[in-house]
């Protein structure tokens, strides 16, 4: 069910200060576990037409291919995608039958280097004909964002400055969020440590 625009942005620091919150956030993993995930690899999407999602995720988001499985080894073929040294960050599969409802999978989300690149990654976008569903700082995490869609309807966001936190430490208190439903508006209002100064000032739009 898509949310609102309002609840979307809606920080409830009531309910965020309640019982069934605090407890969630008590679960903690076993003392004893065995191996710790490092990192998260890589995700897999299917697609309607494969043709058209390698187009829009080289054209338009600039990864690479580097592997391509032909029809006789996956049905729809499998295309491996790179944006980065690992051979794969993204894979798609073109056996979709119809668009997402992003009933399973919300959304995925690309980190860049700096603020500017998320500025730079929306005028790109929409020169390239892509609808902006978002663009600001959301909640929690309080990373600067732009949210788009691709041809299959999977929701995208190209991110920076998510916060960090230590293994055993505390997020950021819901009361230091401060969302803001626009780039230039995040560039004028920061939580406590998040350095929003553009390299190019030129970026900000009047």
């Amino acid at each position: 069910m898509e949310q609102s625009m309002a609840q979307r942005s809606r920080v409830d620091l009531e309910g965020l200060h309640g019982p069934e919150v605090r407890a969630m956030k008590g679960i903690q993993p076993p003392a004893d576990m065995p191996f710790r995930i490092g990192n998260m690899g890589h995700a897999v999407l299917m697609v309607r037409d494969i043709d058209v999602s390698v187009r829009f995720y080289t054209q338009v988001l600039g990864f690479k291919v580097s592997d391509v499985y032909p029809d006789s080894m996956v049905e729809g073929r499998m295309v491996f995608m790179r944006f980065n040294r690992d051979h794969h960050g993204l894979g798609l599969v073109g056996q979709a039958r119809e668009a997402s409802g992003c009933r399973e999978l919300h959304h995925l989300a690309f980190e860049v280097p700096a603020i500017d690149d998320v500025f730079r990654a929306r005028e790109h976008l929409e020169k390239n004909g892509v609808a902006i569903d978002f663009h600001g700082r959301r909640r929690a995490g309080c990373q600067v964002s732009v949210e788009f869609r691709d041809p299959d309807g999977h929701s995208l966001e190209i991110f920076w400055g998510l916060d960090q936190v230590d293994w055993n430490g505390e997020a950021r208190p819901p009361e230091e969020w401060t969302p803001k439903p626009s780039l230039e508006e995040v560039l004028d209002d920061a939580p406590p440590g998040q350095n929003t100064t553009l390299a190019d000032p030129g970026l900000r739009r009047k």
